[in-house]
């Protein structure tokens, strides 16, 4: 079928993107973190735990999308429970969860992103704030497309009989 030859080449590329932007960000919002715990110069407590928490995500996608692209190259039709649709869905459900809550609650504490050059007070790294907004942002929309396919999969796998339990791609 033209729709699971997509999935076979699109799984790897869409996870190595989360993969690589996870990476991006977390190094940002890592080192945010060790700056904030070393000088304590946070704006405000509710921005160093927004972005404390917005590291997790990050190295938790990392991981986890790590596993789960090793996991579809090894046996993405033949059958593993951890290649399901279910599988899928828990883990990218529980990942949109994080980065919406925690990219969504950076975006309102900062008022909607910085405008490094025109703010009436010194914010110490401005500048990496707006980029762990941005990235924080692409890292929820690749999670969200991939929601949404592996939706569209878990629809093809219940019209099959196989329910939730169904590969990604059918053989």
């Amino acid at each position: 079928m033209p729709f699971d030859s997509h999935i076979r080449r699109g799984h790897p590329i869409m996870f190595g993107l989360l993969i690589f932007f996870g990476i991006i960000e977390g190094a940002i919002t890592t080192w945010l973190t060790v700056m904030y715990n070393n000088y304590n110069n946070y704006d405000s407590v509710s921005i160093r735990d927004r972005i404390r928490l917005l590291c997790f995500t990050s190295w938790w996608t990392v991981f986890f999308s790590f596993i789960y692209l090793l996991l579809f190259l090894h046996s993405a039709s033949t059958g593993s429970i951890l290649t399901s649709v279910a599988s899928h869905l828990i883990f990218l459900a529980f990942t949109w969860l994080l980065w919406t809550a925690g990219v969504a609650s950076l975006t309102a504490g900062l008022g909607g992103g910085l405008n490094c050059a025109n703010l009436p007070r010194d914010i110490a790294y401005c500048s990496q704030l707006n980029a762990a907004e941005a990235f924080g942002w692409i890292e929820w929309l690749l999670t969200t497309l991939l929601i949404s396919v592996v939706f569209i999969c878990g629809i093809r796998s219940r019209r099959r009989g196989e329910g939730a339990r169904g590969q990604l791609i059918v053989v």
